[in-house]
């Protein structure tokens, strides 16, 4: 399945220096230097600068804590659920926002809480596809200049303005982790799972790449790396690539006890839980 042009070329050597340069050329330089006693009379060294200091660094921890209290205790009493990674450029009607729908309905309809990111494209289908199936569904929102407003179909919204406590809570309170076709902050997602799970600080919970087609040129590099050394030949399968929704369900199911299935809870059972509650 692809959601764009296939005959896309390869960048050449000299195409990638030339955006590299392209990309730099108006940047400016951000950075907060260690405390100093010098002044610079440099206007725009100044501009360009800032000085760290004790009380912008503990105003800093202030806001980072709050960020993790808000999320333990919003995402604290959750049940199982499966945390969808994807881009957020898909548009309704394309063929990888469409399969990212499809994935959350599925999860959901298995049982499992579908988390996301909050945003467009392939999040929002995700929430989209767990919300038609009635089961509960958020999203963890970062604040961005563009592209990241909450989309619709969340059951609540959480809004971070760090990435790094945002991938905790999206990382913290999930047993699987499905990555949809995506971009730069996917794969960061992506790799932030896969080295968590190869070192052992969590799981080892199932990672599950959806789109043959578009993964290959991962599992090709990959290849490559693990032939110069970086890999060991048992972590090359750190992740499993599958064509459909269907088979990531089935690999998720398939990856734990009996104990823990039984702790599912798809839309149709709660419903009818509830109905047994309802006094004639």
């Amino acid at each position: 399945m692809s959601n764009g042009d296939s005959s896309i070329k390869r960048l050449t050597a000299q195409e990638w220096e030339e955006a590299w340069q392209k990309h730099w050329k108006e940047a400016q330089l951000n950075y907060e230097l260690p405390p100093s006693d010098k002044k610079s009379t440099n206007d725009e060294h100044q501009f360009l600068t800032q000085h760290r200091s004790k009380e912008k660094e503990l105003k800093r921890l202030a806001r980072i804590n709050k960020e993790f209290e808000m999320g333990f205790k919003k995402l604290g009493r959750l049940g199982p659920a499966v945390t969808v990674f994807g881009s957020a450029r898909f548009k309704p009607g394309e063929p990888f926002y469409e399969l990212s729908r499809k994935t959350g309905n599925v999860f959901s309809k298995a049982g499992f809480t579908v988390l996301t990111g909050g945003g467009p494209g392939a999040m929002e289908a995700a929430n989209r596809g767990a919300h038609e199936a009635g089961g509960p569904t958020y999203g963890l929102n970062i604040k961005l200049p563009h592209e990241q407003q909450p989309n619709p179909y969340v059951t609540d919204s959480f809004e971070f303005n760090y990435f790094f406590v945002r991938k905790v809570m999206l990382v913290k309170y999930s047993c699987a982790f499905i990555v949809m076709p995506g971009g730069l902050g996917t794969l960061d997602e992506l790799f932030e799972a896969a080295t968590l799970i190869q070192c052992q600080k969590i799981g080892p919970f199932p990672l599950i790449l959806i789109g043959q087609e578009f993964w290959t040129g991962l599992r090709d590099f990959v290849s490559f790396m693990a032939a110069q050394g970086v890999f060991t030949q048992q972590e090359i399968g750190f992740s499993r690539i599958v064509d459909t929704p269907e088979e990531a369900v089935e690999l998720v199911l398939q990856s734990f006890p009996k104990d823990f299935i039984k702790e599912l809870k798809p839309p149709h059972a709660q419903k009818k839980k509830k109905s047994k509650t309802i006094p004639k």
